[in-house]
């Protein structure tokens, strides 16, 4: 992988945004390292060490860095489109661009969906999904909401990039007005269900932003920064909101899930100050060392993302079956232990991806650019379009629901509709062949 690595960097144009690279990588990689902090197992279970110390919930106004991601994301998204739209103009391309952009995230995360489910029958057969391996069963599905989202967020970039090239900031300021109107009619009016069309207003809000810097739109970034920052506390301080900016065990309303106003305005605080670090960050980037880093961190980065909460279980579950002491969370023998298991969670992620990482390898047969073209008016963006809505659904029951149940038939609610893990599974990947039918078909024709 070194010479590659070496190789890819090196290639690398010198128009490219090194900093949001950098960008991609640390979020991701803050939140790997969040999850492992906040992982409290006991031999009663597993908690969370911001509910056993709230005074550190505090710490999720700097570390609750997904939005980031998202922001990085709206602004990859339109530099692709774009390009596919400027090599095609006469086409549509968007089954085309969904394949590019989704091959490197659905391929490991439908292989990762594939594995899981098969242990989980395993396990389930044999009567051993009690104790820690029921909970691992449950919990390592948790990242896939993630997906879901990201996956929300390609399907919508095509008419949201439009109406941003139309409307530019009063596009991000609609989305901003929907997100307030569902807040206000879930906390004054308590409309039922209607809390989660912020799982889009909010998220797509901040992937919005990412249009605006490929625009060099953002020219105020501290302006961003303070105003989010500033809405952010008064709604937690005078508002309905908790201060956590993650998901809090037994907490009656939680800012990630669904996401509120206040995660929004965390986001808008977010993207300010990326923005006004920009500077050195590119410097930063732009060192050999440094790029290298980012360029072989970015190969493996969803790989490591999907597989590291099953790292850090099992890491735990060694200790329980050696009967290594386990310390009472948050004391000092438990901070002592952090780098232990630090340790142990990187090496056993390396491990894994190690053995899964070739999914995240583009296929060879499959180019950034199809000639969607070509199809003579002709293309496979209703198939496409079902796929990813298929594979949302999907992807965000099962983060719901976990790998558990597989043959009980337990079952969580996504918005009204029930779902259960065999459900979740097969709906993913019905969805995941119709997004690659749809590509597959486009360049053939």
């Amino acid at each position: 992988m070194g010479s590659s690595v070496r190789e890819l960097a090196a290639a690398t144009p010198g128009d490219r945004d090194r900093y949001i690279d950098l960008l991609r990588v640390a979020s991701l990689g803050t939140v790997v390292l969040g999850h492992w902090l906040m992982a409290v197992v006991t031999d009663d279970g597993v908690g969370n060490l911001l509910a056993v110390v709230p005074e550190l919930q505090l710490l999720t106004w700097a570390l609750q860095i997904m939005p980031v991601f998202f922001f990085v994301g709206g602004f990859s998204h339109a530099l692709s489109y774009r390009s596919l739209r400027r090599r095609h103009p006469e086409g549509s391309v968007y089954s085309a661009f969904l394949r590019a952009r989704l091959q490197r995230l659905l391929r490991p995360t439908m292989v990762f969906i594939l594995v899981w489910g098969a242990a989980a029958l395993v396990v389930q057969l044999l009567g051993g999904d009690g104790g820690l391996t029921g909970v691992a069963l449950r919990l390592v599905a948790q990242p896939l909401w993630f997906i879901g989202i990201y996956l929300a967020m390609v399907a919508f970039t095509p008419p949201l990039l439009k109406l941003h090239e139309r409307y530019g900031w009063a596009a991000f300021a609609a989305l901003v007005a929907g997100a307030v109107a569902v807040d206000v009619a879930r906390f004054a009016f308590g409309v039922p269900f209607v809390e989660f069309l912020n799982f889009a207003f909010v998220w797509l809000a901040v992937h919005q932003l990412g249009f605006l810097r490929a625009d060099g739109r953002i020219r105020v970034p501290a302006a961003l920064a303070a105003g989010g920052l500033a809405a952010a506390v008064a709604l937690v301080v005078y508002g309905p909101y908790p201060l956590s900016m993650v998901g809090m065990p037994g907490e009656k309303v939680s800012n990630m899930a669904p996401p509120t106003l206040a995660l929004l305005c965390h986001g808008l605080w977010l993207v300010g100050a990326v923005e006004l670090l920009r500077g050195p960050g590119t410097r930063f980037a732009e060192r050999a060392r440094v790029w290298r880093g980012v360029v072989a961190a970015n190969g493996i980065a969803m790989t490591a993302f999907l597989w590291h909460l099953t790292a850090m279980l099992g890491v735990y579950g060694a200790f329980l079956a050696l009967d290594v002491a386990l310390p009472e969370p948050a004391s000092g023998a438990w901070w002592a232990q952090v780098p232990v298991r630090l340790v142990l969670a990187a090496g056993l992620t390396a491990v894994l991806v190690a053995a899964f990482r070739t999914f995240e390898r583009p296929a060879a047969s499959a180019p950034a650019t199809a000639p969607a073209a070509s199809t003579g008016g002709r293309s496979g963006g209703p198939v496409a379009a079902l796929g990813i809505t298929l594979c949302l659904f999907g992807v965000l029951g099962l983060s719901m629901v976990g790998f558990g149940g597989m043959l009980e038939g337990r079952s969580a609610v996504l918005v009204a509709v029930r779902v259960t893990a065999p459900a979740a599974v097969a709906t993913a990947l019905a969805g995941w062949f119709l997004v690659e039918r749809a590509g597959r078909r486009n360049r053939s024709r």
